[in-house]
């Protein structure tokens, strides 16, 4: 079968595309793995970055009628008790991951997306100087197609040979507890260089796109998620990918593998840095709100990082 864009992964960097493509007229075939749309994750704050993209897919007022902002809040210093008061102009919205896939799949027309659907491998060949991509599916379906995908461990991410992620030296578990006598818990903390942070974060973004084959989301810049940006720069992505393929779309009137291969050029060159940038500030920005009690540490984290650096990220 030939579908001219086909989207590996119905998560928000894979339905988020799928909507903006079809207001310029270009229909997607979604293929997700799973048998319903994804919930991992009981939430996630989108932050005014996220609500423009958003609006741009007439989704954000459906969304918004349901989420409220929070501009103010609260950062406690256990060791002294000073509490922090970090206020902002717009403020960012917490939303139920379930919600918002929901949300975006209802903009899509029905049969749109194609569930309990697995890659098995994928190549590509050139017809007349043009790569085409060809996805065998493990129900013995091929599809001839324009692909992008999501994820970090997605199958065309493999195929494109993309690094694993960086490990960033930090975990974390999350959860709430009441201990009368204290918890008697140390606090550790790994640390890494933030130079070959850098290093690692630039080695490991998806430079080129293979032909007509590209990604977004985590299988492009995966980040640790200390800024909370991660769905925020896969909503970015759809909105930078398919400006660049719907101005070929209506420059040629088609879906023309060899101009599309250009345009996923131009889109790659547009969010490397940006992304660079965001995947490098959530680390720093883990490092300094968890890097302990020196003093020097606090000077950054209580003086520079709340009072004026965080509320950049908030608005």
């Amino acid at each position: 079968m030939k579908e001219d864009v086909v989207i590996v992964g119905a998560g928000i960097a894979g339905l988020a595309p799928a909507i903006a493509l079809k207001r310029v007229g270009v229909q997607a075939l979604v293929l997700e793995k799973t048998h319903e749309l994804r919930s991992t994750g009981a939430a996630l704050t989108l932050f005014p970055n996220a609500w423009s993209a958003l609006h741009t897919r007439g989704v954000s007022k459906k969304l918004k009628a349901l989420y409220k902002p929070y501009k103010t809040r609260f950062v406690t210093d256990v060791s002294s008790g000073v509490v922090q008061e970090v206020s902002t102009k717009a403020g960012p919205r917490g939303v139920h991951r379930k919600i918002l896939l929901e949300t975006l799949a209802g903009e899509l027309p029905t049969g749109t997306i194609r569930f309990s659907t697995k890659i098995s491998s994928i190549r590509t060949h050139t017809d007349r100087g043009l790569s085409v991509a060809i996805l065998y599916l493990d129900d013995g379906t091929i599809i001839n197609a324009e692909v992008r995908c999501d994820g970090v461990h997605s199958k065309v991410a493999q195929w494109l040979g993309l690094s694993t992620p960086v490990d960033s030296g930090r975990g974390a578990v999350r959860g709430l507890s009441v201990f009368p006598r204290g918890h008697g818990l140390d606090e550790e903390m790994k640390s890494g260089d933030p130079k070959l942070i850098q290093k690692n974060v630039l080695e490991s973004f998806a430079n080129d796109p293979a032909g007509n084959i590209t990604v977004a989301g985590d299988a492009m810049h995966p980040m640790t998620p200390d800024l909370g940006q991660g769905g925020a720069a896969a909503l970015e992505d759809a909105v930078v990918l398919c400006r660049h393929i719907g101005n070929s779309f209506h420059e040629h009137g088609q879906i023309v593998s060899g101009e599309v291969t250009k345009a996923l050029e131009l889109y790659v060159k547009e969010r490397k840095w940006r992304c660079a940038g965001l995947i490098l500030g959530s680390y720093l920005s883990g490092r300094v709100q968890q890097g302990g009690s020196r003093w020097y540490t606090k000077y950054l984290r209580d003086t520079i990082f709340y009072k004026f650096l965080y509320r950049r990220f908030m608005d």
